[in-house]
């Protein structure tokens, strides 16, 4: 079994900061990109950003540089810090990984179950 683990979401005011964590665990092999999506009520959910093993990383447009991705490959983890953070960014984050497992030749897509991030005053 894989799972995704999501930490460090909450509540933060208007141009605070926050950062999530996400580890994955199971029969892993490798992973190959690690990103985050967010979604709010009545809206699909949209990609964060997301980053290559190699460490390129790629973002939404609408994020105008405030959020940053890595990752740590020895412990299977992603981060996502975000700064300056607008009540536009209130959503639940989930992060998202394309996996091997052992005894398997196949990529598969994992989710993980969520984070609530709340930007209010």
């Amino acid at each position: 079994q894989v799972q995704l683990v999501e930490s460090g979401g909450g509540l933060v005011q208007p141009g605070g900061s926050l950062r999530l964590s996400c580890a994955a665990s199971g029969n892993i092999i490798m992973i190959n990109y690690m990103g985050w999506y967010r979604q709010v009520p009545g809206k699909q959910r949209e990609l964060v950003a997301r980053i290559g093993r190699g460490g390129i990383a790629n973002y939404a447009d609408s994020l105008e540089g405030r959020f940053t991705i890595s990752r740590d490959n020895a412990k299977n983890t992603v981060y996502l810090q975000m700064n300056s953070l607008k009540p536009e960014d209130t959503a639940v984050y989930y992060c998202n990984a394309d996996i091997r497992r052992a005894k398997s030749t196949a990529w598969a897509d994992y989710w993980g179950q969520g984070t609530q991030v709340t930007v209010s005053s």
